[in-house]
Parts: C-alpha cells; sequence; structure tokens
C-alpha cells in the first residue's frame, strides 16, 4: 500500500538547529510521507539563504516576510519588494506577518503597519499571507476584515492558537487555519475543539519546526516529519482515516498555496 503523503506548511529550515543536518532532516520528512514544506524566511535580509535552500532541495519551497517580533527592529518592507521576491518559481506565500502583543505589545503600531504592507503584497500577487497572531485577537481580526473589504486577498492563520472568535472571524473571510503540534498537546482541547467546529476544507497541517514538537517528542527540537503525529490528532478529531485526512489537507494546501501545487 502506498503511503499516505502530507505537506508541512510551516517550518523553518534556515534556523542554526538544522544547519548540521539539513539534508538528513528533509530526507526523513520524505520517509514520514511529508512530500513538500515551506520553509518561512522571518527577516528579509535573510532571503537570500532562505531561497537558496528551497532552491537546492526539490521538496522544498519558501515564503518571506517580516516577523511581527522583528517588526521594529528590521526596516520597514515594501509592496515592491514583496512582490519582487514572489516572482521567484519557489516563493510561494507572503509572510510570515501578523501581530503579537505577547511578547512585543510595545511595537504595535509598527506590527500594525507592516501587516498592512504585507496584505497589500498578498492582494497585488495572489499568493497567499501567512498570518502570526498572539494575544492580539480582536485587533487581527479588525485589520484582516476591514483589509479584505478593501480587496480580496487568501490567508492563512499560521500555527493557529488563538480564540474561538479570531477563528471564526478568519473562517468568515475564506481564510485556513492550521494545526501545529500545540493541537497534539494533552492540554489543548479547548484549540481542538475549534479545528474540529471548522470545514475540513480549510485545514492545514504544519511543525513551525524546529519549535513545538508534538508528542511522543514533545521538549526536543521539531523537524518536518514529524507533521504526521500532529495530523493523527487531526484525522482522530474529524472522525476520518489518516489517508483521508491526509489527502483532504494536501488538497487544501495546493488550493492555497498554488504555486507549490503538484
Amino acid at each position: 500500500m502506498t503511503q499516505a503523503t502530507i505537506v508541512d506548511s510551516h517550518c523553518h529550515l534556515d534556523f542554526p538547529d538544522f544547519d548540521a543536518e539539513r539534508p538528513a532532516v528533509i530526507q526523513r520528512a520524505l520517509d514520514a510521507g511529508v512530500e513538500r514544506m515551506v520553509t518561512i524566511c522571518t527577516k528579509l535580509r535573510l532571503e537570500p539563504q532562505v531561497r537558496a535552500i528551497a532552491e537546492a532541495h526539490a521538496p522544498v519551497f519558501y515564503a518571506a516576510g517580516t516577523h511581527p517580533m522583528s517588526a521594529a527592529d528590521e526596516p520597514l518592507v515594501t509592496v515592491d519588494e514583496l512582490v519582487a521576491l514572489a516572482a521567484h518559481p519557489k516563493f510561494v506565500g507572503i509572510g510570515e506577518s501578523g501581530l503579537d502583543y505577547h511578547y512585543t505589545v510595545e511595537s504595535k503600531d509598527i506590527q500594525q503597519r507592516s501587516l498592512r504592507v504585507h496584505i497589500s503584497a498578498a492582494r497585488e500577487t495572489k499568493l497567499p499571507l501567512i498570518i502570526h497572531a498572539r494575544a492580539a485577537d480582536d485587533d487581527m481580526a479588525a485589520i484582516l476584515t476591514e483589509e479584505h473589504a478593501k480587496g480580496a486577498f487568501t490567508c492563512v492563520m499560521h500555527c493557529f492558537s488563538s480564540s474561538a472568535t479570531l477563528a471564526q472571524a478568519a473562517l468568515d473571510l475564506g481564510f485556513y487555519l492550521s494545526m501545529s503540534g500545540i493541537a497534539a498537546f494533552p492540554k489543548s482541547q479547548e484549540l481542538r475543539d475549534i479545528f474540529a467546529a471548522a470545514p475540513i476544507d480549510r485545514i492545514l497541517v504544519e511543525t513551525d519546526s524546529p519549535y513545538l514538537a508534538p508528542p511522543p517528542h514533545r521538549g526536543k527540537r521539531n523537524e518536518p516529519a514529524y507533521t504526521a503525529h500532529t495530523a493523527k490528532v487531526g484525522a482522530a478529531l474529524f472522525n476520518m482515516r489518516y489517508e483521508d485526512f491526509a489527502a483532504r489537507t494536501t488538497a487544501n494546501f495546493d488550493r492555497l498555496f498554488w504555486k507549490a501545487a503538484v
């Protein structure tokens, strides 16, 4: 029987955690049935090295933007810069961008400015916006709703772990929710309930590696191969066979990340 294949829609393969064995990490992902990975650049000055990883490995695609926690320390990105990057055949998404008031609330104004630039680039390129949201639910819902009314764009709420209210606001706009290892943590039942209430055709899976390893690897370095552990939790949530859940979330990925579709 052919192994079910899935996609890690969000990882950070350029991080130093992987420097010693990056090709082996990618091979382990393939061996685990993770057929494609999107590695995310969080500071535009690092884009060349993230791009190089995608160029060197056929299963790897990439996205780039300014992470909200870096928004105050990095130059404000322009729409033109992001649009220019999007010309690369393996550049498949805008971000991650967003709002993080948990650690960096003092930079909320520049975070919001940066987010709106990324939204404009997503709108112009027709590539999905990749959103990081933490402790900023009201502002996030308001900005996404306001901007979507100005002109449609597509979006994934990456590593979603916010409120049911923000989840519904995102779903109402046609956006996607991505399950990370957090959804597999024993104490995350409330989050699992949010995912279970969402339409199956709006669900993606990811690792956010090297962070947030799901059980049985919790507390260790995460890597794309572990997407399978989160996907098994997702399959149980939707009362689906693993193979069927894998196929549905992969189809969702292909619809949203159309430049990385097979």
